[in-house]
């Protein structure tokens, strides 16, 4: 699976409280992401088994509003999130040399 900013930002998103199903709105919320890059991405993470969503059973007349889809990771999807933000971290990290501490070849500091 390839790790986007986007996707990159959406499994953080569910990593808050992977328990708890989420809907589109909070997510653009949470992410900062607009729909349009929003919902192309939780629908490649559906086809991927990442999430899974469900519709909002309720009345839209009694409610006053259309029914939301809720999304949420699967226990795949949980492994995978935790494991490929982990990585992507790694990735992301500077070399040693780059880091504060670290011992430079002629025996001083950085």
């Amino acid at each position: 699976m390839k790790i986007t900013v986007t996707t990159a930002k959406i499994l953080r998103a569910f990593l808050e409280d992977p328990a708890e199903p989420v809907y589109g709105l909070e997510l653009m919320k949470a992410t900062g992401l607009q729909s349009g890059s929003l919902y192309p991405a939780l629908a490649h993470l559906e086809r991927a088994g990442i999430v899974v969503s469900r519709r909002e059973q309720i009345d839209p007349a009694a409610e006053g509003r259309p029914a939301r889809r809720y999304y949420q990771l699967t226990p795949d999807g949980l492994e995978t999130a935790r494991y490929e933000l982990a990585a992507l971290a790694e990735q992301l990290r500077p070399p040693s040399r780059f880091r504060p501490g670290f011992l430079q070849p002629e025996g001083g500091r950085s």
